[in-house]
């Protein structure tokens, strides 16, 4: 058992305030409630945070044991897990490696995936690799060594990824897939992509969240239609009783998209004989560090008020408005709970899991705190990067 935030969770539930002290225990209840009635509960993902502070590698736990049955997330999530979700780079000068400078990102470094000898040699009878670009960055002083967001910019799993999308993209096509789906099959169990696809339950990539992870990013783009796609997602929620939200902006185009009734867009899909559903019975459990999402919840009647009168929210409710506090904002089963989602995860998880009496082998810990890196150095080394014979496997024996 990996419980790493086990030994924190009185110093996260310290840092939060009291009005997000009162919301954690109702949030559980809640979320307790619907599991011990046989419902539902979707997570609503967005990028990077939630992949530093080990809660994607969480939510993937929470997959295994029968907590979470539905995820959308960003595209650059899913390069990540494809990645291994974390792993070890090293940046070298970027000029000294000899590379186009009008080409580099900024800080002019150049990143190089720190890996074994051994899944070199694997990675060789994969794909051709530059040996004479891998030769030179081995000569040249280590700017820094860091632990990031996998598969991403550094050489050569950023590159794999980009160059696997296209096989995944052509799967994905000849089965009708989603490309999330078909890459699932190759993933880590401990990714949510790979836990997913172990119990056959839905990760889908939301439309604004479509832009990123490259060539990653337009396979997913290209592996089903925009109205498929909004189809999914929109049946992933409608059998949700409880959409966590975490790290994510535009949440209002993905849970009140062109298929939900309640903030008023799918009234005509509902028109046209179209499948829609109904958030109004639904909990919508936001993590934010956004004081605001409060503010706005607070003010409910006069978001709402202003809605009716065809007057800007914004004026309304005198704060800043972003596009995911709309729907949110005047929901009355929406209980959000200001604070680092690296400390709000485990905290939420621990205490629906012993409700439940449910035993987890993985619990997060903030990267904050010595126990959060110990977890990134489990993850960099536990979670393995997707695994292409796996996945081909799993097209071979797939039953249209």
């Amino acid at each position: 058992m990996k419980l790493f935030g086990l030994n924190n969770l009185e110093y996260f539930k310290s840092q939060l305030d009291a009005s997000s002290r009162e919301v954690l225990p109702q949030a559980v209840k809640s979320i307790v409630e619907v599991k011990k009635r046989g419902g539902k509960i979707t997570v609503v993902t967005g990028s990077g945070p939630n992949i530093h502070e080990g809660v994607t590698t969480l939510i993937a736990e929470l997959i295994r044991v029968g907590i979470i049955d539905g995820v959308t997330t960003s595209s650059a999530v899913i390069s990540h897990e494809m990645g291994g979700a974390l792993d070890r780079v090293y940046r070298v000068n970027a000029a000294e490696l000899g590379m186009n400078m009008d080409q580099m990102p900024r800080g002019d470094l150049y990143e190089f995936t720190d890996l074994s000898s051994e899944y070199l040699d694997n990675l060789r009878r994969e794909m051709p690799l530059d040996e004479d670009l891998l030769a030179r960055g081995k000569k040249l002083k280590v700017h820094s060594n860091i632990i990031k967001a996998a598969g991403n910019m550094a050489y050569p799993m950023g590159l794999r990824g980009e160059r696997i999308a296209l096989e995944i993209l052509n799967l994905a096509k000849i089965y009708g897939l989603p490309f999330e789906q078909v890459a699932g099959w190759g993933c880590d169990e401990h990714t949510m992509l790979g836990a997913a696809a172990i119990k056959n339950i839905p990760v889908l990539v939301t439309i604004p969240q479509l832009v990123g992870g490259g060539a990653v990013g337009m396979s997913i783009g290209d592996s089903i239609s925009v109205s498929n796609r909004s189809m999914r997602i929109s049946r992933m929620l409608a059998q949700s009783d409880i959409i966590i939200e975490s790290a994510v902006a535009l949440t209002q185009e993905i849970h009140d998209g062109p298929f939900e009734c309640y903030t008023g867009h799918g009234i005509w899909a509902a028109h046209s004989g179209q499948s829609v559903y109904n958030l109004k019975s639904k909990k919508l459990i936001r993590i934010d560090l956004d004081e605001n999402l409060r503010k706005c919840v607070e003010l409910n009647n006069l978001v709402q008020e202003a809605i009716d009168k065809g007057l800007p929210k914004t004026k309304a409710a005198k704060i800043p408005f972003r596009m995911e506090m709309s729907a949110f904002a005047r929901h009355e089963g929406s209980m959000p709970i200001i604070g680092d989602i690296g400390k709000v995860w485990p905290l939420l998880a621990y205490e629906a899991a012993k409700e439940l009496d449910i035993k987890l082998d993985f619990l997060s810990s903030s990267q904050d705190t010595q126990e959060g890196q110990a977890m990134r150095d489990w993850i960099v080394e536990a979670v393995k990067p997707l695994d292409l014979n796996k996945m081909r496997d799993r097209a071979r024996n797939f039953k249209i």
